[in-house]
């Protein structure tokens, strides 16, 4: 096959995989475009999806002024098996903060499942089944988004009996352990950048939640000696680390010169052309930031400040 053919199709590839992501696995533009040349070049295919659901269409939905939009109660977008965000139980960190910002507009909560694959924003939000997606980067562009909630990155970790006391993806001590990634997030870019992927373990990045999870794979992985050092969504593996009081130890991922972006601003999803239905978000956001710092810290999620360092557990 062609160079250039086999380019094209990584592409289109990657661009099926792109739609409806939303905080399971955030990544950055500037790596969609550096990735094929490296992956190539690697003899793999590390292709970061977008979180942002990129090249997902219009159409006239999205073009309707959702101001008339009955609001008797909160309609959220979430996926039914994807703890720790949520689940059909209401046991995750999106869950209970999505009843919080119920109980400050007034509204009741209900819910549009739908598992976080291809088509996910398209199916819930934008079909008009629900209003307000929990968690999506700051500024993504598939949706209107509100003022930023949390500032989270990816982290690697470990088992903490190891002692390996490694301080970022370009430790060189790294060369001699076995890896683990989600293929295709920011992380993998890392490992590129430091020829570390041939040995690295690729897990699934986008799977359908209710019958696996190649994240808690990767965790337990790292639990039972099978990789050394994981690679992972900050939110995902701190949630292990404390409800299964793992013996773990986090290492936050710092951004790199010219790398992908590794620390993200999250932010709640409203559609487009909503104006004062995002600013009584923003309004019950501002009030109850406190009460959602303290639900997020108590599902493990890692918190930066401003400065990109970590706050206080």
């Amino acid at each position: 096959m062609m160079g250039s053919e086999k380019h094209l199709i990584l592409r289109r590839r990657r661009r099926r995989r792109l739609e409806g992501r939303t905080t399971a696995d955030p990544v950055d533009f500037r790596a969609l475009k550096r990735a094929p040349r490296r992956a190539l070049r690697e003899g793999r295919r590390i292709a970061p999806a977008l979180l942002c659901g990129l090249l997902l269409g219009g159409g006239p939905a999205a073009a309707q002024t959702s101001d008339t939009v009955d609001r008797s109660e909160l309609k959220v977008c979430a996926d039914p098996s994807n703890l720790p965000y949520s689940d059909e139980k209401k046991e995750g960190f999106e869950n209970k903060i999505a009843e919080l910002m119920g109980g400050e507009l007034g509204l009741q909560v209900d819910y549009a499942w739908f598992p976080q694959v291809i088509g996910f924003v398209r199916n819930t939000l934008r079909a008009h089944l629900c209003d307000l997606v929990m968690g999506t980067v700051a500024g993504d562009e598939i949706m209107q988004t509100t003022n930023p909630y949390y500032f989270t990155t990816y982290v690697m970790f470990y088992r903490s009996d190891k002692a390996l006391a490694i301080d970022g993806a370009q430790d060189a001590r790294l060369a001699g352990l076995r890896l683990g990634v989600v293929a295709g997030t920011p992380p993998a870019d890392l490992l590129v950048r430091h020829e570390l992927m041939s040995h690295t373990k690729p897990y699934a990045l986008t799977v359908d939640t209710r019958a696996e999870s190649p994240t808690h794979q990767m965790v337990q992985d790292v639990i039972d000696g099978t990789i050394d050092v994981g690679f992972l969504w900050g939110p995902i593996a701190g949630y292990y680390h404390k409800h299964d009081d793992l013996p773990l130890t986090l290492i936050p991922l710092t951004d790199e010169p010219g790398a992908a972006r590794m620390e993200y601003h999250i932010a709640m999803g409203v559609r487009a052309n909503e104006p004062e239905w995002r600013r009584r978000i923003n309004a019950a956001i501002l009030k109850r930031q406190g009460d959602i710092t303290a639900i997020l810290r108590d599902y493990g999620v890692p918190l930066l400040n401003e400065q990109g360092e970590l706050t206080g557990r």
